[in-house]
């Protein structure tokens, strides 16, 4: 056995209620939770121990010595909630973390928000103090007498409860992952008095099976099925917008884009899905977008755009932009209803699940797609925004370059998460890593890109990378992040060396709050707030026991010994000083912020009438689904522009003034 698998963490192995001696009276409330999560498969309890929790942190203790679930300290419990976010979202298994009451529930608020906006299951467990000392100002105390915590998680939670007595616990928490994994999934939050989690019981097998609770996936509706048939089968250039939603039916996808030979783009959220080498696709559209899917979807010709598995949010819409993606070319298809809310344009909603749904269209439409080859060019199908920078050999190294050589460097099945502001940037528009395959399905494993695009918590990518590395330890974990989010949480890479993880964080150095100071320069703003001194981060690395290594050019980072550093154990930071005069593109953005968006030119032309022109609602009860059409009308937001808008040209290296169209 290697020192580095002494070292790791051991990972629980889930329970069986045959193998669950119930021979002792010493059992708490803390060691039936911990025999529920083992059912679920859940290996890890994210968060720090405190007073009013220590009764749980003492059954984690129990279970780690008998090979259950473990603790995973963070260094502040925001941190614990985004590694609870990175393990969920590697795995597909229920986050846990878990805080203190008083400050230590508050600091978790982040990062649960941030699990809430991008609907990622997870169970958030809070302490609070004895419940004969609500309301008498006790130490840190956060009942609804004093600093609300339950009042507080209201707002972020799916579902959200004090457990008051030890009888509640089992039916809450049965509840609580009923919620988590619904229809909208997202974060849970049970709250517990110190008492009650130290009540005695004298079980520790589970009474219910939670694996079972999780619900059913949504059927289809016939009917409606026909009419997207009807739809895909009239239009000879339809779109494809592909959101992160649509992970599990990716393989039916690429299916019948291939039998449509349909154009296929991603929101900024689904990027990582499909290769960015598959002949078909174009770009992403949204933040940090490529001119080319802006282009596909200013297209007059093509009367289709399918949406699939995306809430069409401000990110995935180029602020919620009407001539691209919000109008009557729309269909709409998903299996979570709130995102059709953004949506009421749409010409047809389908809501179901994508799997089935794309099955059923490939049967309906083809005998199935003809088998592709892998692919044996680098040539992209899309527009960079600034080629010359892409491939630039100045030093200091651009942040565009940056992303190429990244990409060349790693395996292919390495996982990259880009932290907020301009390191998802300069990420969603320039990295794109080399994947042979360009059919068949796609495992949560697979995606090689995330990034939290919702809440846009800074700092979320350094704990997402723990949690990352942790639910899948053989692939190697990016985190590329900037010196802002470096010094809110960087803190957390102590937490990867004491578990020897070898994640690497690419620090992009260039002394400022890159995105905001550029977001000043572009936007007219005054330049206020953004500097900062200089820090060595490659020395604070290695103050922390990680390995620190400085970059400042392409050749730097080829002399890396890559193969070593995903091996070794324990993380590495790389201090990449970028050249800081690059502006990230953050057009779009900039264009909301400022409320300045160009409309459409004069010329202008109308979708073509589709086939149906009445309205009509039908619905399925056996199916759980509703398929609803509209009637296209012309009107100043479904009026699409004739011609493209004129790409923004290549960035000069020290422009500092040019706004970039996404």
């Amino acid at each position: 056995m290697t020192d580095t698998e002494k070292q790791q963490p051991k990972k629980a192995t889930p329970s069986s209620s045959n193998n669950t001696k119930d021979n002792s009276t010493d059992y708490e409330i803390g060691d039936l939770l911990i025999h529920y999560l083992q059912q679920l498969g859940v290996e890890y309890i994210f968060g720090i121990p405190g007073g009013a929790i220590e009764p749980l942190y003492n059954a984690l203790a129990r279970s780690e010595r008998r090979g259950g679930p473990k603790a995973i300290i963070s260094r502040h419990e925001t941190g614990a909630a985004f590694m609870a976010d990175g393990y969920t979202s590697q795995t597909g298994k229920l986050g846990v973390c878990c805080a203190t009451t008083g400050p230590g529930a508050t600091n978790l608020i982040t990062g649960v928000a941030s699990a809430y906006a991008n609907r990622v299951p997870m169970l958030v467990i809070t302490a609070q103090t004895s419940l004969a000392t609500f309301g008498k100002d006790a130490f840190q105390e956060s009942s609804c007498t004093g600093i609300n915590i339950v009042g507080m998680m209201s707002y972020c939670t799916r579902y959200n409860t004090l457990v008051s007595h030890a009888d509640q616990f089992e039916q809450k928490l049965y509840t609580a992952i009923m919620h988590a994994f619904g229809p909208t999934p997202g974060p849970v939050h049970l709250s517990v008095p110190l008492d009650v989690m130290r009540s005695r019981i004298n079980r520790i097998r589970p009474r219910f099976n939670l694996d079972a609770l999780k619900p059913n996936k949504p059927t289809f509706d016939p009917v409606a099925l026909e009419k997207l048939v009807d739809i895909l089968k009239e239009d000879t250039k339809p779109v494809f917008v592909i959101g992160e939603g649509a992970v599990d039916a990716l393989g039916e996808i690429l299916g019948l884009a291939h039998l449509l030979d349909a154009v296929i783009l991603t929101t900024p959220h689904g990027k990582g899905l499909i290769n960015p080498h598959h002949p078909q696709f174009a770009g992403i559209i949204g933040f940090a977008g490529h001119a080319s899917a802006t282009e596909v979807l200013l297209d007059p010709e093509r009367q289709t755009t399918l949406c699939i598995g995306t809430s069409l949010g401000e990110w995935a819409t180029n602020g919620w932009d009407a001539r691209l993606l919000l109008n009557n070319r729309l269909v709409h298809v998903d299996d979570q209803w709130e995102h059709f809310k953004q949506t009421p344009m749409a010409r047809l909603h389908m809501h179901g699940d994508l799997q089935q749904v794309f099955a059923e269209l490939v049967l309906h439409i083809g005998a199935g797609a003809t088998p592709a080859n892998p692919v044996s060019s680098y040539q992209y199908q899309f527009q960079l925004e600034n080629e010359s920078a892409f491939t630039s050999t100045e030093v200091p190294i651009k942040p565009q370059r940056l992303m190429r050589e990244l990409v060349h460097l790693f395996p292919p099945h390495t996982r990259y998460l880009a932290d907020t502001g301009a390191s998802f940037a300069w990420a969603i528009h320039y990295l794109h890593p080399f994947d042979r395959r360009i059919s068949g399905c796609r495992n949560r494993r697979g995606i090689f890109f995330g990034a939290s695009l919702e809440f846009s918590s800074m700092g979320w990518a350094i704990g997402c990378a723990i949690g990352t590395a942790l639910g899948s330890p053989e692939q190697p974990v990016v985190c590329i992040t900037g010196d802002g989010s470096l010094l809110m949480s960087g803190q957390e890479i102590t937490v990867a060396v004491q578990h020897q993880l070898a994640i690497i964080f690419v620090v992009l150095n260039d002394s400022s709050l890159g995105m905001v100071k550029h977001g000043q320069r572009l936007s007219g703003a005054e330049s206020i707030g953004t500097a900062m001194p200089f820090t060595d981060f490659a020395k604070m690395a290695e103050a922390m026991g990680a390995k620190g290594i400085c970059i400042e050019s392409a050749g730097d980072l080829k002399q890396l010994n890559i193969n070593k550093l995903c091996s070794r154990p324990g993380p590495t930071l790389l201090d990449v000083r970028i050249d800081v005069d690059e502006v990230p593109p953050i057009g779009t953005r900039i264009a909301v912020l400022k409320d300045t968006r160009v409309p459409p030119k004069a010329t202008q032309q109308t979708t073509k009438e589709p086939t149906s022109t009445s309205s009509s609602t039908t619905s399925n009860k056996t199916s759980n689904i509703t398929a609803t059409t509209t009637t296209p009308e012309s009107s100043p937001a479904q009026t699409l522009s004739s011609e493209p808008e004129t790409p923004a040209s290549p960035l000069t290296t020290k422009n500092k003034d040019k706004t970039h169209v996404n």
